[in-house]
């Protein structure tokens, strides 16, 4: 296994140690700090394949870093898991909104905790693909003023290069090749988040809704991703 990179911020001394002996027990490189400038300084001269985040930090929080972070266009497809004591949906939908592909409250159990590590990796991961996965792969896909270029991982609106998160990009892709076809956010969640995903079907609303602000010309009347009430969401074929 290749020992990928992971930048960890946790200012609570006992978990930052707890997250880095239980990754690096399974293979992966660690840095962990204990304040968000630190990392953020850091990662101006090298990336990880990986940032772990916590929300409530000194100085910069969690949400703060996420946003800087996705600001970066070599950072953009980084994966992002936040990390917090606190429960609210405010926290949770602001983070997953500025680009975290992942969200676990504290206290969380190390194996669930690793499970989801190594199920963002692979959902991220595209060595894994075999030569006839990539040649059964669209690589344009056009509908209406929209084109998905998916070597590249990239998506224009008018030819207007957007900026999406990967979530967002493989929630995308699923959808329209699927056009007319009800996907139940279940089915959403094991395609782009995996099998191993412990996550709730809310996470894939707030995507969608960031999505649609991306996609659609009225997000308050999106008329390219359509909500099926009770079930998930449709990509619509007219």
């Amino acid at each position: 296994m290749s020992k990928e990179l992971i930048y960890c911020v946790e200012d609570e001394v006992n978990i930052q140690q707890l997250i880095k002996y239980n990754l690096e027990l399974n293979g992966y490189k660690v840095l962990t700090f204990g304040d968000g400038e630190s990392l953020l300084e850091i990662s101006k001269d090298k990336l990880p394949a990986m940032f772990i985040l916590d929300i409530m930090l000194p100085g910069i929080d969690g949400i703060e870093i996420c946003k800087r972070i996705r600001q970066n266009p070599s950072a953009n497809n980084i994966p992002i898991i936040m990390l917090t004591a606190k429960s609210e949906e405010f926290d949770k939908v602001l983070g997953l909104e500025l680009g975290a592909d992942d969200y676990i409250t504290k206290p969380f159990g190390v194996r669930e905790f690793i499970a989801r590590v190594k199920a963002l990796f692979r959902r991220t991961d595209t060595s894994n693909q075999t030569d006839t996965d990539l040649a059964n792969s669209i690589d344009i896909i056009i509908y209406g003023n929209i084109k998905i270029d998916t070597p590249r991982r990239e998506v224009f609106k008018y030819d207007k290069l957007l900026d999406l998160t990967l979530k967002e990009f493989e929630l995308l892709k699923l959808l329209l090749l699927n056009k007319g076809k009800v996907l139940s956010r279940e089915q959403l969640l094991e395609k782009v988040w995996g099998f191993d995903y412990f996550g709730e079907t809310r996470t894939v609303d707030v995507h969608i809704r960031y999505l649609r602000q991306k996609i659609e010309d009225d997000d308050s009347n999106p008329k390219l991703i359509e909500t099926v009430r009770g079930i998930g969401y449709r990509f619509s074929d007219k």
